[in-house]
């Protein structure tokens, strides 16, 4: 951890070499995302609702999902932009050094202006608890916490699978931003205004449900049924999502061939 924070300082002191710069696209970051915002907002302004869900409970929802994208695109940024390490070859020198190349790959590329977004996400979270109905227990904090960090995990897992893609596509794959970009705005809303094989794919395969839609009806009051433990742990199974996302890394990896860049 000490050198993956090395790497940390390093980009950021580069980063602000152009102060201007770095906070004008600071601001962007906080800033464009609130016209998605402004679109939920609306909505809830003609129609009131959505089955019966409120605007509060929906923007909890908006929240923790936007909060946990930034997170993830922060300090996992390397694997989003991995295939231009195997574009021009510098993976190769990655591998002969005697550190995890996974390590080397997170500390490869830090966007410190996505911290605009994390407010952003942040800001909307707190409004909604604040304005949400919730009798707020230790137990349902530490749930919210967890949302966080689960769905955290779940994008940084889908970055690393997009990643390991490279090692024979070489080039990155749109088709992987049907998952992450497209898993961020579906799982902003409740998970039973899609159809049922989505619900199913976006819970059991990647855990979206788990750590976003589940926990959050165990805060609101209306779980379906159920111990509540398995409610506030139930986002933990983003991290467990993340453990074979890795397996197919290291299998990636083993069967990397230089491009002769």
């Amino acid at each position: 951890m000490r050198l993956y924070f090395k790497y940390m300082a390093i980009h950021f002191k580069s980063q602000m070499q152009y102060r201007a710069s770095f906070w004008l696209l600071t601001l962007g970051q906080f800033l464009v995302p609130f016209t998605v915002f402004a679109g939920l907002y609306l909505m809830f302004e003609r129609f009131g609702q959505l089955q019966g869900w409120g605007f509060f409970e929906v923007a909890m929802c908006f929240g923790v999902v936007h909060l946990s994208f930034a997170l993830s695109e922060f300090f996992a940024r390397g694997f989003d932009a991995f295939s231009s390490l195997v574009v021009t070859g510098e993976f190769d020198r990655l591998l002969v050094r005697p550190r995890s190349a996974a390590l080397q790959v997170l500390g490869s590329k830090f966007d410190f202006s996505r911290f605009g977004r994390m407010l952003q996400g942040a800001a909307v979270l707190a409004w909604a608890v604040y304005g949400s109905n919730v009798e707020w227990t230790a137990a349902k904090a530490a749930t919210l916490a967890l949302m966080v960090a689960g769905g955290a995990f779940v994008f940084t897992g889908i970055f690393i699978l997009g990643a390991t893609l490279s090692f024979w596509t070489v080039q990155g794959l749109e088709t992987v931003n049907v998952f992450t970009d497209g898993g961020r705005e579906m799982s902003k809303y409740p998970l039973t205004i899609y159809e049922k094989w989505v619900t199913g794919l976006f819970t059991f395969v990647i855990p979206f449900g788990l750590v976003s839609y589940l926990p959050l009806l165990y805060i609101l009051g209306r779980p379906p049924g159920g111990p509540d433990a398995l409610y506030v742990l139930m986002p933990l199974g983003g991290a467990l999502f993340l453990l074979p996302c890795l397996l197919v890394w290291r299998f990636g990896v083993r069967r990397y061939r230089s491009t002769g860049s």
